[in-house]
Formats: C-alpha cells, structure tokens, sequence
C-alpha cells in the first residue's frame, strides 16, 4: 500500500473535525498584538471537506507587514491536525465596524487614556541622566532585551524626542509601527516591543519642538500606542530636567528611576538634578546605574578612564532615611558594547559572556524579581 494511499485510509477511518482545526489554530499567535489570532476574531470561517480544511483569514489592515507570517503559520497549524493534507486559506481584511470591536476589545472596553494608570501592575523604570553621552540608551536598550530574556513582557519607550536612538541600538532602523483605527501596535525587537518617534520622521531628520509639542507625543506613546499587559516598561529619558522629564512625573507619577552616571564626579553630580527633578513629581528614585566604570586589562586590572567613586557618591548623597538609594549595577567599558549599539545587535546576546553583558544581565536579574507590587492599588472589589 502506498504512503498517499494509507494517509487516505487513515483520514476515511479518523476524518479531522472543524473542531480539531480551530484548535490547532489557536497556537497561531498575531506577531504584533502577541495574542491568538482566534482569541482577535480574525478567523470567520473554517471547515473540512475530507482532508482539506478550509479557513477565512480576516488581517486587521491593507498591508499587514505580518499577513505573510500569519498566513504561514495558520497553513502550518490547520496541516499539524491529523487527518488534514490540503490547506486552503482565504485571505481578506476587517471592515472597519470589525476594527472598531477588536480596538475595543483590547482596551478592555475602556476609553482610551494613559495605559499604566494608577492601579496598573505594569513596573515601570524610568532611566535618566543629568547629561548626554553617559550611556543611558544603550543601557535602556539592552537592559530590555535581558529582561525579555528571563521570559518577561518588556516595553520600551524611547522618550528622548530629539536625540532618539533606541530603534538603531536595537536593529530596527526604518521599521514603522502598524496602525488599527486609532491604536498604534509597536514594532517588536528581541521580543521587547519598541516606539520612538524616530518611527515616524525621518532618521536624518532634526525634531525642533517645543513644550506641548513633546507633552502630547509623550501622552500619544502612552495612550494610543497597544503595548498589552506587560511586566516592565522602560523609559529612556533625554538627559537633563526639561519638558519630558516634567510630562512624564505628571502621566506616570508611579515610574520608579534609574540613573545612569558616569564615574566622574562632575558627571555624578549632574546626574543627581535629575533625580531631584522626578522626585519633587512623586517619583521614587531606586538606584544608580554607573557606566563606563573602569576599562578591564589584560593583566587583570583595570584603567579607570573617568575616576572612580561618581556612582556610589550619587547614590550616598540622594538616599533619604526613607528612601535608600544604592548602585545596582557597575558597568564597565566595553568596545563590544558600543560596537553592538553600532551594529543594532544588543551585547547581551551578541556577547553574553563580556563582563559589560554579565553585569546589565546580573542588573536585570535584580529588577526582574522586584514583583507588581499591589500597595497602594485598588483591588477591584468592595467589603459590604
């Protein structure tokens, strides 16, 4: 008996069922929503006429830059199911009444506002700098990318309006987000899920905005844009005590801050007015980041090119009796650092084993296992 012939007799003996595929269907997960398409309503139809199955595709929007891959892995999932040897997948898009129910849906029915009010478990970080070319974005960046890593929901905001870089840092140059109705879905990279403004001008172009210009793009990010449920969202900061720093202490009053600093005294104390800054906002500042500390040998020892001793002054002199601040984490030099953030390929993948990888990899493992905290937070249910 041939092998065609013996799946033939199978299928007539345990024909797949309607059931059966849509099942399989739901492993089928939207790229960008990160939810089962199944789950969005963009499967209408599925039947089976002995081993084909047949299904109706419906995408969110003309020119879904996913549509190839959900298509592909619907193909796959329908033809998993035993019994099923043909698939045929019949591709259209949702009107817009379809678009108003899903955009409705993944609000949860609420109406649009800032995502990560104040009963949001969502831990936010956001990382600032009293001054440019510390290092904060290539920190912010691959500080994500680890704590993706360990298996957590990651969102990244790229904050710092005129000197945005995130997206190059993370290899995603000229990637554009994908817009349902009045939602933004972020693109995603190494499984963190990314918006800049650089998206949506021109990489080469320079952004000359002023005070309400900024406040409504940084509301915009956090409004419009669907990141879904995460565990962590990471803000990088422009550096300095500016409109973005005010904006972001009014939307989010509950960001916790990192701030990254330099050994070099000058730079600690510098950094220290940012601090200050998201304080008198209700911020809580939870630790100092120093960077580039020290350039490690090949003897062993280290050549501190910026002194030593900026982190740990920083942190000395912004811990209160209530409020302890430490260094979480000492990053030394590393070309391979700066050649990742050149290449748009994060060190904590590209050369887990460098100790400037190990020591972003270790700080991420600390704030990984700071949990949603619930103090303080409504509970969702009253005592009669």
């Amino acid at each position: 008996m041939t092998d065609s012939a013996s799946a033939s007799e199978a299928s007539s003996v345990n024909p797949a069922s309607e059931a059966q595929v849509l099942t399989a269907l739901r492993r089928v997960i939207d790229p960008e929503i990160r939810q089962p398409i199944v789950d969005l309503d963009m499967i209408s139809g599925v039947s089976v006429d002995g081993d084909t199955a047949s299904i109706a595709l419906k995408l969110t929007i003309v020119g879904c830059p996913a549509a190839d891959t959900i298509e592909r892995d619907v193909r796959e999932a329908a033809a998993s199911v035993s019994g099923i040897s043909s698939v045929n997948v019949d591709v259209s898009i949702m009107t817009r009444a379809e678009r108003d129910a899903l955009t409705d849906r993944l609000r949860g029915g609420r109406p649009k506002t800032v995502q990560f009010g104040p009963d949001s478990l969502t831990r936010i970080y956001a990382v600032t700098s009293g001054k440019g070319g510390v290092g904060k974005s290539t920190l912010t960046a691959n500080l994500g990318v680890a704590l993706a890593a360990r298996g957590l929901r990651v969102g990244i905001v790229d904050a710092d309006v005129f000197g945005f870089s995130i997206p190059g840092i993370l290899g995603i140059t000229g990637a554009k987000p994908t817009q349902v109705n009045d939602m933004i879905l972020p693109p995603l990279a190494h499984d963190v899920k990314v918006i800049s403004i650089g998206m949506f001008v021109d990489e080469h172009t320079a952004v000359s905005w002023r005070g309400p210009m900024l406040h409504r793009t940084i509301q915009q990010f956090l409004t419009d844009v669907f990141f879904g449920d995460l565990d962590v969202l990471l803000l990088d900061l422009p550096p300095g005590t500016g409109d973005i720093a005010i904006s972001l202490g009014q939307l989010l009053p509950q960001a916790e801050i990192l701030v990254v600093t330099t050994p070099q005294p000058a730079a600690a104390e510098v950094a220290e007015r940012s601090a200050l800054v998201a304080r008198q906002t209700g911020q809580k500042v939870i630790g100092v980041i120093e960077n580039m500390a020290g350039l490690p040998q090949a003897d062993g020892s280290v050549l501190d090119i910026f002194g030593r001793g900026g982190g740990a002054d920083a942190a000395t002199r912004l811990s209160t009796p209530d409020e302890p601040v430490a260094v979480l984490a000492s990053i030394p030099i590393s070309i391979a650092l700066r050649e990742g953030g050149d290449a748009g390929l994060p060190i904590v993948l590209s050369h887990p084993d460098d100790p400037a990888a190990r020591a972003i990899t270790e700080l991420a493992g600390r704030l990984a296992v700071r949990g949603r905290g619930l103090a303080g937070r409504k509970l969702g249910f009253s005592v009669t």
